[in-house]
């Protein structure tokens, strides 16, 4: 089969794009914070809007792909999320934000379903494999360089910096001049809309799911819900985007509350750093997985994000600034490991146990939230304690851990 180079492209770019609209809302929970006059408590409704929508569209948008194909499925995807970021940009307030999150939240959730039998039929199963891992490199890229963006348009609409080009002005005009953040909802209202007229004139492949990517029935579902390893592998995922999405939401307020680090500047460039050591982290696991097995991997990478964790908590600023994006450095290969380790522990129906794991993205809207509840009662610090849970829980998977298929490592000239 002719492999279409564009397609493949063109799937990278919407894992930056996903990316991109995903992880900015750290760096922006301080000003939202400050802007709506919000608690801690409510601010985490916010990250847990956007993250619920992964929990109640994951399955059903497996389904959609089946019945009407990636390419439909990948424009209605980017019309939601367009619909969901113009809101925020015309209407700014708390609980049009909550709807704007959901919405954002449902489009990326369809595309994570579509993309990845596309991205295997497109590229070749051959290549499968690398260009997913590329395209987990363009999702780091994106989020290393969304709070960079947040950065450079809040500083120049505020007047803190005096640059001037057509893009801030235009936004300039748009933007209220209290809200300079909302101009990162309406630059993702722009690029889901042209992401919606690229993919609908874009000439995509037919893609025929193989048995063991498609969404099993109701029943398929429900059994494999009542096996004790599909549980305990879903709340390792839930643990994973959880403990992710608890720093990646709450680091630049941690720092501002106990350190008085400016949330446009050094909060920005520590939420920048950790997704920018995710991604050179995913690179040393890779090599690591080549000769060691990923379950001690998971093992001391989970051991060293613990350590880092701990110095990022209750170090110095100086000291916060580095261990936090350390934890996001150890992190890196936990969601790939933790998806192949349960994929490799069932003997079939992985179409429908890849749909239970990204339903496990939910963690991504509880655990942001139990940090800020607690965090109102007992302050951030102690909110942000839950994490060592969550990582904990992560470790005693490469204890328990007992797949039919190991990954393979190379050992002295031979490969195991």
């Amino acid at each position: 089969m002719k492999r279409n180079y564009y397609v493949v492209a063109l799937i990278l770019f919407v894992f930056f794009v996903i990316s991109f609209l995903t992880n900015i809302m750290g760096p922006l929970v301080p000003e939202i914070i400050e802007d709506f006059k919000l608690n801690l408590t409510m601010v985490a409704f916010l990250p847990f809007a956007f993250f619920a929508a992964y929990g109640v569209f994951s399955i059903p948008s497996g389904v959609l792909v089946e019945r009407y194909g990636e390419q439909k499925v990948m424009v209605w995807a980017f019309f939601i999320a367009f619909i969901g970021a113009t809101s925020l940009a015309v209407y700014p307030n708390y609980l049009v934000a909550i709807i704007s999150l959901f919405l954002i939240g449902s489009g990326m959730a369809m595309l994570q379903v579509a993309i990845n039998p596309l991205l295997r039929t497109a590229g070749g199963e051959e290549n499968f494999a690398f260009n997913s891992v590329l395209g987990q490199m363009f999702f780091g890229l994106a989020s290393f360089l969304s709070p960079m963006a947040y950065s450079y348009l809040v500083l120049n609409l505020e007047g803190k910096k005096q640059n001037s080009n057509f893009l801030l002005d235009i936004l300039a005009k748009v933007v209220p001049e209290n809200l300079s953040w909302i101009s990162m909802y309406w630059l993702f209202a722009v690029i889901a809309l042209l992401m919606v007229v690229l993919i609908q004139f874009s000439s995509l492949p037919k893609v025929k799911l193989k048995e063991d990517e498609k969404i099993g029935t109701a029943k398929t579902i429900l059994n494999l819900i009542k096996k004790p390893i599909v549980l305990l592998y879903f709340f390792s995922i839930f643990f994973y985007v959880g403990t992710e999405q608890g720093i990646n939401n709450w680091v630049s307020e941690f720092l501002q509350t106990y350190h008085g680090a400016d949330p446009q500047t050094t909060g920005a460039t520590v939420v920048s750093r950790f997704w920018g050591l995710m991604t050179l982290g995913a690179l040393l696991g890779l090599l690591l997985l080549k000769f060691v097995d990923s379950r001690k991997v998971l093992i001391g990478f989970s051991l060293a994000a613990i350590i880092s964790l701990t110095f990022a908590l209750f170090g110095g600023l100086e000291i916060a600034v580095i261990a936090f994006p350390m934890v996001g450095f150890f992190a890196s290969v936990m969601w790939s490991i933790l998806i192949s380790l349960a994929l490799n522990s069932v003997a079939e129906h992985h179409g429908t146990i890849a749909g239970i794991m990204v339903t496990g993205i939910v963690g991504g809207a509880i655990w942001p939230l139990m940090i800020g509840s607690i965090g109102d009662f007992l302050g951030l610090r102690t909110g942000m304690l839950i994490l060592y849970l969550s990582l904990g829980y992560i470790m005693a998977v490469g204890f328990w851990a007992d797949p039919l298929i190991s990954n393979k490592t190379v050992s002295l000239g031979k490969k195991e």
